[in-house]
């Protein structure tokens, strides 16, 4: 196999905005059909590759290596077992699924026929967060007791979309939330307990608007918020150690240019400015040393760049489906301490 044949299921904001530029951009892969109703778009964004109406017409084409899941989140357990079922590999967009057990079914499908099975956590390749994962390692913010991230939005009223209307999958818990839980997971691991709030505080909300979930470990506890009536931001990262603190305000620009239609090249993308870079204070015995930190250059591309290894090269996967099911144990914790006002345990 020279490319990876590939389908996308979906050509919403996920797959035209998120999935189609960084595969055209990169030569391992060739989008051959995309399941949607927008035929125009596509002919114009992906020349070549073929509009059809149904799931069968992707996931029963024996021309295709890889499917690509980017439907609304509720759909995500369906098509993705249809198409591991069929033989194919599998990308599913965040959240993987509605359910642990739906998540739980799909990892034994992809055993089952030996697939591999990925889940698009984009956001561990955000600038911000590999700049913090970089200090972290190197050991210069000391054993880190408290990690607080924010993904807040002025967003005060409800659109008629999918993520914002009653279903399996939506509200911000899932859409958000998902990113920061992972993020925090891929870095700490599995917590020993979970205590959350989750609401809705908008004017004719259907779902959640606003989470505050905090998971417990050892010493260390996470901190992971989120509101849609935040007019003015504060920091998106506040990390503190034994030795030191990081603070960092503004948030990765590849989703902003990815929308203004730009392609992921060039050694400008994922790049900060300079006025968002973060801010280190360092304690060395009595002195006090502040530095300014240069943020380390995002990449989305990097996830695809290992999902190409991992099925050409048998390479290890960027994100494993079992570090998506646990995105989704965490998020049912949440809820179910938002609604029994308890902490919730987690085994294992």
């Amino acid at each position: 196999m020279d490319r990876i044949r590939t389908g996308l299921l979906g050509y919403g904001l996920s797959g035209s905005v998120f999935h189609a530029p960084l595969l055209s951009v990169l030569n391992e892969f060739e989008i051959r059909k995309v399941m949607t109703s927008k035929k125009e778009q596509v002919t114009q964004d992906l020349p070549g590759a073929e509009a059809v109406s149904s799931i069968e017409e992707i996931a029963g084409d024996p021309a295709i290596d890889l499917v690509i899941v980017t439907t609304p989140s509720g759909l995500h357990f369906e098509m993705a077992k249809e198409c591991l079922l069929a033989g194919k590999h599998v990308v599913l967009e965040k959240p993987m699924t509605a359910t642990a057990e739906e998540a739980e079914e799909l990892i034994a499908a992809a055993k089952e026929k030996g697939v591999l099975l990925s889940v698009y956590h984009n956001r561990r390749w955000d600038n911000d967060f590999l700049t913090i994962k970089q200090l972290i390692k190197e050991g210069r913010l000391g054993e880190v007791n408290t990690f607080h991230a924010s993904y807040d939005r002025f967003r005060p009223n409800v659109r008629q979309r999918w993520r914002e209307q009653k279903g399996p999958g939506s509200g911000a818990l899932y859409d958000l939330g998902s990113h920061l839980i992972d993020q925090a997971l891929h870095l700490f691991g599995m917590p020993n307990g979970v205590t959350a709030k989750v609401t809705a505080q908008r004017e004719h909300a259907e779902t959640d608007d606003y989470f505050h979930v905090v998971l417990h470990y050892d010493k260390l506890q996470v901190i992971l918020h989120s509101g849609s009536i935040v007019p003015e931001n504060g920091p998106r990262y506040q990390v503190h150690g034994s030795k030191g603190s990081f603070i960092k305000y503004g948030i990765d620009g590849q989703e902003e240019a990815l929308r203004a239609g730009k392609k992921p090249s060039g050694d400008a993308w994922g790049r900060d400015t300079a006025e968002f870079y973060g801010k280190l204070t360092v304690i060395d015995g009595d002195d006090v040393k502040k530095e300014t930190v240069e943020t380390l250059p995002g990449s989305y591309l990097t996830y695809y760049k290992e999902i190409a290894s991992s099925i050409l090269e048998g390479g290890k996967l960027p994100v494993t489906a079992e570090e998506g099911l646990s995105v989704i144990r965490i998020i049912e914790a949440a809820q179910k301490s938002s609604d029994t006002k308890k902490t919730v345990f987690i085994n294992g």
